[in-house]
């Protein structure tokens, strides 16, 4: 069996492979032939309500252990996500309540789904960490503790830069690593996928599995994604991302643009074709990978639908793009004021970025450019049909 597949977008598989280790060494002869498909672990906590193009990239490559005829375990961390991940944070994350993490949880299932296979028999463990965590006693608690030392943890990347910088560590941080790799345990996982600032959690995986008996997992670490910035991880809080949510329009619109030292990046880790179909000219891969990721998510027709929208848009036909979001008016009071109507229509996060947007040019009203911060619209029919603008990628058609 050819091992394309497993390599494509992957930065790390430990242990290394190496001909003449044994299967617990070496994952392809773990990978040939046997009674049983692997059990290739996932874990997400459902801390917020979107999943982004980053996210994806662990999801995508456990549908190729999919398809190669494995067994996906996708591990909602509904008991952990009220801790919350330490890892990269310079700060104790906000502890979440059960009813946020149970909301939390369902989007993410629900924007998982064009990814992985959820109806083929056998091809999808959906599991919840609380399933084994609300179990343990404190008597398991302190036996998983004994396992590592405090040294062991400071090593662990961010409780390390926090210490040396007087942040606090609380105990409850300390528990995530290992009630995480308990995950291993519980569910059996022979192989863990993660991104690269997962190792620590991971191989505290392998280690507790070996601890209780088990054979030791491998770790699969995928890249971090660069947001749309070029710089960046991809984030939300950086509005530097593309959720999996979005509607086709403003996908294609922020995919068109990717920078191009990051397109060969994208088509790798985001797609399924080949590397050598790449086009050589930069605003044609563009133009390829927005229609690509659109169909992903949506389908054909809506991507093709988009691409054309969006050379609309740019030409300035607004009433020519059909795909354009809607926003309704029926329930702003009229007289309205523009930094208003660009912050209720959800373009910007408040009326203070939408200010500082208008003062700075970037907000259009049907192609042209609008920047009377103040500027006064008596009423629903002085906005209705018109498209409302935020940069290069955010748009609302107003409606009634």
């Amino acid at each position: 069996m050819s091992n394309l597949w497993l390599r494509r977008g992957i930065s790390e598989i430990f242990p290394d492979q190496v001909e003449s280790a044994s299967a617990d060494e070496n994952l392809m002869q773990r990978l040939a032939p046997s009674d049983r498909p692997l059990r290739v672990k996932l874990g997400i906590d459902p801390t917020g309500t979107d999943i982004h193009l980053g996210h994806s990239i662990p999801m995508r490559k456990l549908r190729s252990f999919q398809d190669a005829g494995h067994t996906a375990v996708l591990i909602i961390g509904d008991f952990t996500a009220r801790i919350g991940d330490p890892t990269g944070k310079s700060d104790v994350r906000r502890q979440l309540t059960e009813d946020e993490v149970r909301a939390n949880a369902q989007t993410y299932l629900n924007q998982a789904r064009p990814i992985l296979d959820f109806d083929t028999p056998g091809r999808l463990e959906i599991r919840y960490n609380s399933e084994w965590l609300s179990s343990l006693d404190l008597s398991k608690i302190l036996a998983l503790l004994a396992t590592m030392t405090v040294g062991q943890m400071l090593a662990k990347e961010g409780f390390a830069d926090r210490y040396d910088k007087g942040n606090p560590i609380y105990l409850h941080e300390f528990l995530y690593p290992l009630m995480q790799g308990y995950d291993s345990v519980a569910v059996e996982a022979d192989v863990e996928l993660g991104g690269t600032d997962q190792k620590f959690n991971i191989a505290v995986g392998r280690d507790l599995q070996r601890h209780f008996g088990l054979r030791p997992q491998f770790g699969l670490l995928v890249p971090i994604l660069l947001g749309t910035d070029g710089i960046q991880k991809m984030s939300k809080s950086l509005g530097n991302y593309v959720a999996l949510s979005e509607d086709p329009l403003t996908m294609y619109s922020k995919l068109e643009k990717t920078p191009d030292s990051l397109l060969k990046s994208y088509f790798e880790l985001l797609t399924d074709l080949p590397i050598d179909q790449i086009p050589e000219n930069p605003r044609d891969a563009q133009k390829l990978l927005a229609l690509t990721i659109v169909t992903q998510y949506h389908d054909e027709a809506a991507a093709k639908q988009v691409q054309q929208d969006a050379i609309a848009l740019v030409q300035g036909n607004t009433t020519q793009a059909d795909t354009v979001p809607e926003f309704s008016l029926s329930s702003v009071q009229f007289p309205a004021k523009l930094f208003f109507l660009v912050s209720t229509s959800g373009l910007c996060k408040g009326s203070s970025e939408a200010r500082r947007q208008i003062q700075g040019g970037a907000v259009r009203l049907d192609g042209e450019r609008v920047d009377e911060v103040d500027r006064v619209f008596d009423s629903p029919n002085d906005l209705t049909g018109k498209v409302l603008q935020l940069g290069k990628n955010k748009f609302v058609r107003f409606v009634i």
